[in-house]
C-alpha cells in the first residue's frame, strides 16, 4: 500500500513549542482505536487523556454518534476535543455540534426523488435469482441500494454475489446511475455482497478537515488507508500527515514515538 510521508523529528518540536494548539491528532474509530466492531479498552482511554495533555485530539468515524457512544463510551464528547461521526456531517468541538449535513438536505427533495425514482424503475426492469425487500436504505450521509434487497437471507446474499460476479448487475447499474446523474456531482462506491452506496462527492473522511483548518500540522491515523479502504482519502490528503496503523496497540506504539 501507499508509504506514510517521512516523519519530521516530531518529538523535537513537540518539546520546543506547546504542541496542544497547534497539532491534532485524528483517529479512526474501528480497528484504531478499538478492535472491529468492538469496545475500547481501558489502555486505550489512559493513553488517549495522556495524549490529549500534548497535542488536540479527535475522531472520524463513519458510523453515527450512538454506535461511537457504544464504542469508546457515553461520554465520547468531553474525551475527545472534536468529535466527527458520519465523516464529519455531524460534527462536534468541545462538545458542542458545529456542523450537520445530510444528503437529503444537500440534494434537495426534487433530485432525491428524481434519484429514488430511477433507481426503483431500473431495478423494476431486471431479473436475479430472487428479490426480496429493501432496496433502497435512506441514511444521513449516502443511499445505499442493493437489487436483491437487503433482508434476504446468508444463503440468498452469497447466491446474489456470486450471479452479479458473472453478470455485472451492480457496476452496469453503477455506470448507467453516472451518465443518468452525472450533474449531481455523486461518487458510487460498491462494497460488500449486495449493494453499493450513492452519495456526494467529497463525502469520505476528508469532509471533516475542513473544521480543523487552524491547526499547523493534522496527522490522521487509520487501518483502512489503502485504495477502496474508508480511510484511504484522508489518508492521502496532502492536509494531513497520515499513519497507517494495524490495531489499536500499533497506534499507541506510533503515537508513544512521536509525542513520549
Amino acid at each position: 500500500g501507499p508509504q506514510s510521508p517521512p516523519r519530521r523529528n516530531m518529538a523535537a518540536q513537540a518539546a520546543a513549542t506547546p504542541a496542544k494548539g497547534k497539532v491534532i491528532c485524528l483517529f479512526d474509530v474501528d480497528g484504531t482505536l478499538t478492535p472491529a466492531r468492538k469496545e475500547v479498552s481501558p489502555e486505550v482511554l489512559a493513553f488517549l487523556a495522556d495524549l490529549r495533555t500534548k497535542v488536540t485530539i479527535g475522531f472520524v468515524g463513519g458510523s453515527d454518534l450512538k454506535k461511537q457512544q457504544e464504542q469508546l463510551g457515553e461520554d465520547v464528547l468531553s474525551m475527545f476535543d472534536y468529535c466527527f461521526s458520519e465523516n464529519g456531517l455531524m460534527a462536534f468541538k468541545d462538545g458542542v455540534k458545529i456542523g450537520q449535513q445530510s444528503v437529503a438536505s444537500h440534494l434537495g427533495e426534487d433530485n432525491l426523488q428524481r434519484l429514488i425514482n430511477w433507481v426503483l424503475k431500473y431495478l423494476s426492469d431486471i431479473t436475479l435469482p430472487c428479490k426480496r425487500g429493501t432496496f433502497i436504505e435512506f441514511r444521513a450521509g449516502m443511499l445505499n441500494v442493493s437489487p436483491v434487497g437487503r433482508n434476504c437471507s446468508q444463503e440468498e446474499r452469497d447466491a446474489f454475489e456470486i450471479y452479479d460476479g458473472e453478470h455485472n448487475i451492480r457496476s452496469t447499474m453503477v455506470t448507467a446511475m453516472k451518465a443518468e446523474f452525472a450533474d449531481l456531482n455523486l461518487t458510487f462506491s460498491i462494497g460488500g455482497q449486495i449493494s453499493f452506496d450513492v452519495f456526494p462527492q467529497g463525502w469520505d473522511k476528508t469532509f471533516a478537515l475542513q473544521y480543523v483548518t487552524e491547526f499547523e500540522e493534522i496527522h490522521f491515523f487509520g487501518d483502512k488507508t489503502y485504495e477502496g479502504g474508508n480511510d484511504f482519502e484522508i489518508y492521502e490528503d496532502p492536509r494531513t500527515i497520515g499513519h497507517a496503523v494495524t490495531c489499536p496497540e500499533d497506534t499507541m506504539k506510533i503515537c508513544g514515538e512521536i509525542w513520549p
